[in-house]
């Protein structure tokens, strides 16, 4: 039923990270119209496997270490591989593995990949779980071994076979499709677009020039990207991706909040023509309560250039522009029948006691008039602004929230102060330079919104507390 040769495709790898993870073996199970041949090998891969590795597939340090490396196995493998149909289980992670390996040998590969993940997805859609071992289960593949090379190439092939027998039109179908082309730009290159990871990270769209159009994140970096080009009919700021996008970046993070403090970052930094959200804005301001002469609470807009928010504890709000703080002070006093006056949204007359135009409305209890004594009136404004505040900085100096990615394979610090974000590294060396000579923190009200949601989910034993303090960035 297939126009062209097929290689069912399973690899072992010491971890799972396509670029600093190595494979240990390959298997690969050809069906052409030849016939169907097998091929499988062991790979030194020049670093130690991890014990749970070796627990997990059964191959040792002592097994691989007589075993060919990649490089001498390169050629053979790519005579067996291209031009023809991958398949694989989760096949970005074996392509994506196969890919980094020729790269490093400066060599290319590209083939036309199907995904037995999806494809089962997709012909058994009721169905919850996907992985190999429920594949196995669900058609009672006669497979005798797991997590070894060719046993789960092979179980592949079985899967294909069985499907083929017994609804191939369907089998066609879901093929033709899950193996479509995704439509591209006119200017961007279709290899571009395959390197793009299925994980968690931040990419960077670019024009003609050197600085990016467009700045965005996903837990799927390639699934996200396909999107903005499949709705560029549609959606005029899509259009304009993919009328100006001639290349893309990305990096990968653990998770995703490493995803969303690098966006945010670097939004802010290379402020992309068509980003509308997370833009640096110079008027960040908040309400401060001060006490008045005469006892009253009164609210006064300070500035983030003036002071620095992490290290304030009274403040309300958090605004990206005075019109903003105003329009919402002004709402919640209405609704809370607050005196404009003791707020500070209308100018006082000193030489005689008039009241504010609220209570010419009956919208005000007369605070501005005597009627209501200022430790009332308080109670009502700090009542009214509870849920606006910004919340003080609940540790005693910086730490460093820990992230791992869904396999384990990777580990992000991120590194915290007072909710500005000063970095990301991945090991204590790296933390420790970071902290030697750390940049000044500045106060970013999208940092703070997401720290403030995110930090509400992660666990006690990922936040790590750090002995060095960071001083605030002056002004």
């Amino acid at each position: 039923m297939f126009d062209q040769t097929i290689v069912f495709v399973d690899l072992e790898t010491t971890g799972g990270s396509t670029t600093t993870d190595r494979i240990t073996e390959i298997g690969v199970v050809e069906m052409g119209p030849e016939g169907v041949s097998e091929w499988s090998t062991l790979i030194n891969p020049q670093m130690a496997i991890p014990p749970f590795i070796e627990r997990l597939t059964g191959i040792s340090n002592d097994m691989v270490q007589s075993a060919p490396t990649f490089a001498e196995v390169a050629p053979d493998l790519a005579q067996r591989l291209t031009g023809k149909l991958f398949v694989a289980h989760n096949a970005r992670f074996d392509y994506g593995f196969l890919k980094n390996e020729f790269k490093r040998l400066n060599l290319s590969f590209r083939s036309e990949v199907l995904c037995t993940v999806k494809l089962s997805r997709r012909l058994y859609p009721r169905e919850y779980k996907h992985n190999l071992d429920s594949i196995i289960a669900r058609h009672a593949l006669p497979v005798d071994e797991r997590h070894r090379a060719l046993a789960d190439a092979r179980a592949l092939w079985l899967f294909v076979r069985k499907l083929e027998r017994e609804q191939p039109d369907a089998l066609k179908e879901a093929v033709a499709e899950l193996t479509k082309q995704p439509t591209l730009p006119p200017f961007l290159d279709r290899e571009v677009v395959e390197d793009l990871p299925e994980t968690c990270g931040v990419y960077l769209m670019f024009g003609e020039n050197q600085l990016p159009i467009y700045v965005g994140k996903s837990t799927n970096i390639r699934k996200r990207v396909l999107q903005h080009f499949a709705a560029d009919a549609q959606n005029g700021k899509e259009m304009q991706i993919s009328q100006q996008v001639r290349r893309i970046e990305w990096f990968e993070t653990a998770g995703e909040l490493g995803a969303l403090l690098t966006e945010a970052r670097l939004i802010k930094d290379l402020q992309p023509t068509l980003n509308q959200r997370l833009r640096r804005n110079g008027e960040m301001c908040a309400w401060q309560l001060q006490e008045t002469d005469d006892g009253f609470l009164q609210p006064k807009l300070v500035y983030a250039q003036d002071l620095d928010f992490g290290w304030q504890e009274n403040l309300y709000g958090l605004y990206h522009s005075q019109r903003e703080a105003q329009n919402t002070l002004r709402k919640i006093a209405d609704v809370n029948q607050l005196c404009l006056i003791r707020m500070g949204l209308e100018s006082a007359n000193r030489s005689v006691t008039k009241p504010c135009f609220a209570y010419q409305l009956k919208r005000c209890r007369g605070a501005c008039v005597g009627r209501e004594a200022p430790s009332m009136h308080n109670i009502r404004v700090l009542t009214a602004l509870s849920k606006a505040r910004v919340q003080a900085w609940p540790y005693g100096g910086c730490i460093a929230i820990r992230e791992q990615d869904a396999m384990g394979s990777r580990q992000d610090l991120h590194v915290i102060d007072h909710w500005c974000y000063l970095g990301t590294v991945s090991d204590e060396a790296a933390l420790q330079t970071l902290l030697a000579e750390p940049p000044k923190p500045r106060f970013d009200i999208d940092t703070y919104k997401l720290l403030h949601k995110q930090l509400k989910h992660v666990k006690s034993a990922d936040i790590v507390t750090l002995t060095r303090a960071v001083a605030p960035v002056d002004g």
